[in-house]
């Protein structure tokens, strides 16, 4: 990669305390109203305010850009998106908008099942080259670091093929893209086992082929229980795995508080979090993931996003990308809906979709 050197331009730095960033700190941005960066082969050799000294400027520049005033930021790091995946389910948003839940679609075989389908009779190299084309969309928006999960295969095979897509296609894009196992999306009613195969034999698997792999599941009314949560999560720790969960989107089932005395990295949704939990969450060291393009797309409740940065918690945004309840793969519009609808200001925004999930995924350094 040539060097560039980037001039005249209003640095978002992020400059502060190593760890994540609460309270006032997420208002800090640490901007440079006019200088300069410097970038060799890829990464960061030089950056400072004014014009860049002599020996900055003169050595070996390949690109010098002139920004013009210009806003140069970090790119975006989402931290929860479903990217990987097969088929299509617009024909449900005209059931939702007639008054469908997303509970009732997942029940009638709808939502995530209808996903899963589609995933199971796809190939691997189908399936990495569809999230091929959506990295692309993604760089294109300023995302330069994408998780992506698992979890519509619901079967050992289906979700190492699609773990294997994701990997495949993290070889072929300038992104960071970070896997995640989510075998516990949903419940594969069709096998009376399910539970007991996920626990006993997806997730070994798994971890075998995938050792460093962040085990995450969702808990919720109609998908994981939370005994059933608990059983997947005490496995995954035997195991080595870290645990992310999906809990309290629609009912609160006090997989919120177990998380935490669990040492879960991070628990996501939080939309019917009682306050109590969210307190609780906010005192800990466990990360709130909100995803507002969801209750966007749902027409539904908003994650409390301000009562969590003001109770003090460790906040990140994410897009939640996926066929059905969040299909935008949009960070400036999952920031402009957390300013609008959950009351964040601009600058803990960028915070929480830049720093805070770096440092969510382990990659702040």
């Amino acid at each position: 990669m040539a060097t560039i050197l980037i001039t005249n331009a209003r640095i978002v730095t992020l400059r502060g305390a190593a760890g994540p960033r609460r309270g006032s700190a997420l208002r800090d941005l640490g901007v440079i109203d006019n200088g300069y960066v410097r970038v060799d082969h890829g990464r960061i050799t030089a950056m400072g305010p004014g014009e860049p000294p002599k020996a900055v400027a003169d050595d070996a520049v390949g690109d010098l850009i002139d920004a013009g005033g210009s806003v140069l930021m970090p790119a975006f790091v989402d931290c929860h998106t479903h990217a990987c995946w097969a088929g299509s389910r617009v024909d449900e948003f005209e059931r939702s908008l007639a008054g469908a839940t997303y509970l009732e679609l997942l029940r009638q075989g709808g939502g995530i099942m209808s996903t899963v389908r589609a995933v199971r009779a796809a190939g691997e190299e189908e399936l990495a080259v569809d999230l091929l084309r959506r990295l692309a969309g993604m760089a294109a928006l300023g995302t330069g670091c994408v998780e992506i999960k698992s979890g519509y295969g619901l079967t050992t095979t289906d979700e190492l093929k699609m773990l294997r897509a994701i990997h495949a296609a993290s070889l072929m894009v300038p992104q960071t893209i970070v896997g995640t196992f989510l075998g516990a999306h949903a419940i594969d009613h069709a096998n009376p086992r399910f539970v007991e195969e996920v626990i006993n034999e997806t997730l070994p698997a798994v971890v075998q082929e995938f050792p460093e792999i962040v085990c995450d599941a969702y808990c919720e009314e109609g998908a994981w229980s939370r005994d059933d949560t608990v059983r997947l999560f005490e496995a995954a720790i035997e195991l080595g795995c870290p645990l992310r969960v999906h809990a309290d989107q629609f009912h609160s089932l006090g997989m919120t508080r177990i998380a935490i005395e669990m040492g879960a990295v991070s628990v996501d949704h939080l939309e019917a979090s009682s306050a109590g939990d969210l307190q609780l969450l906010a005192e800990s060291s466990t990360f709130g993931v909100v995803l507002p393009c969801c209750a966007f797309h749902l027409n539904d409740a908003y994650p409390p996003g301000r009562q969590f940065i003001d109770a003090g918690g460790a906040l990140a945004i994410a897009t939640n990308y996926n066929p059905g309840s969040a299909p935008t793969p949009s960070m400036p519009f999952t920031i402009a809906l957390a300013c609008r609808r959950l009351g964040l200001t601009p600058a803990e925004a960028i915070t929480c979709s830049t720093y805070n999930p770096a440092c969510l995924l382990g990659l702040q350094e």
